[in-house]
């Protein structure tokens, strides 16, 4: 059994973004060897999303405004997380999309179903975050 552990990083220039990072998932997987196994995809920022989807811009909108509603940005002082910062409706966002992915790898590829892909999804960006990217298998 092998173990393959890195980070990715980003710093969005919008404070929520969706950006997909299957082909740098795939890229790690390539250095990894591994061929049989499973990839962990955790987004290590407690505003910070990783999940599956579709890669179709119309879906990202309309997860965008879905999360709005959910959790709106404004009025700040509706939040009492607020009281000391400003990002409550991150920490909510983040909690309705996930937290992490799990994909199987299989003949050294993400063994994903028709159209998903590995999604970074980011609610309180401008700056610097990780992701870990965690490959365990043969």
């Amino acid at each position: 059994m092998k173990s393959f552990t890195k980070e990715l990083w980003f710093n969005t220039k919008e404070p929520r973004e969706f950006i997909n990072i299957t082909p740098d998932v795939e890229k790690l997987l390539q250095e990894s060897g591994i061929q049989e196994g499973i990839c962990l995809v955790n987004a290590m920022h407690i505003t910070a999303s990783v999940f599956i989807n579709d890669d179709e811009p119309g879906l990202h909108q309309d997860f965008d405004r879905w999360l709005e509603k959910l959790a709106p940005r404004e009025p700040v002082a509706a939040y009492q997380h607020n009281r000391g910062e400003e990002n409550a409706d991150a920490h909510l966002k983040r909690q309705i999309m996930g937290r992490e992915a799990v994909a199987a790898v299989t003949g050294g590829r993400l063994h994903f179903g028709p159209w998903e892909q590995l999604f970074y999804g980011e609610f309180d960006g401008r700056r610097r975050k990780r992701v870990l990217v965690k490959i365990i298998g043969e």
